[in-house]
């Protein structure tokens, strides 16, 4: 597939690409990044990722984006992701950042993910995209009430996983 890239007024953000497995390794594998996870990942998860995020983009033109400065400083990554139907809301895109700690505060998660909207709603032709945390997330539930997200509690669900074991997702969700 062919790279997408998109900018806003200070950030780039882009496809992933195999070369970058240095990037989304530093960033998987940070304990402060990482915090809302019980362990940073390690190189074989991180690649397995990796491999995930392209793919995703490949089959539904759209993924959890690569986002860097204008001037190459890599910061993480914004952006929806496709979950299938097994998943509890059923197939749905759900928006997600991860920064490293050095691009926290600066206002480039809120930057980023409106970009991702934008791109979601107008080139990909999403009708609505989903935002969920856990309820102890605040940092993430700050940049979603700086979003036009509407809080859903109806669709607030918990899932067992590999990483939390059970978590309970709070949901807010986007339409155009």
């Amino acid at each position: 597939m062919v790279e997408t890239s998109f900018e806003t007024a200070r950030l780039v953000l882009r496809s992933w690409r195999e070369d970058d497995l240095t990037d989304f390794t530093r960033l998987l594998g940070n304990p402060e990044a990482m915090r809302d996870y019980p362990h940073p990942f390690g190189a074989r998860t991180c690649e397995k990722r990796l491999a995930d995020y392209m793919l995703a983009h490949q089959n539904h033109g759209y993924v959890r984006w690569r986002v860097a400065t204008k001037a190459g400083d890599f910061l993480g990554y914004v952006g929806p992701y496709p979950n299938g139907t097994d998943h509890p809301l059923g197939a749905h895109g759900d928006i997600g950042w991860r920064l490293l700690p050095h691009a926290w505060g600066y206002g480039y998660a809120t930057e980023a993910a409106g970009a991702a909207l934008d791109h979601a709603f107008e080139k990909v032709g999403l009708s609505e995209v989903l935002a969920y945390t856990q309820a102890d997330n605040l940092s993430s539930q700050a940049v979603i009430s700086r979003l036009p997200f509407h809080r859903d509690p109806s669709r607030d669900f918990s899932i067992e996983d590999d990483h939390h074991g059970i978590w309970h997702g709070l949901v807010w969700v986007m339409w155009r």
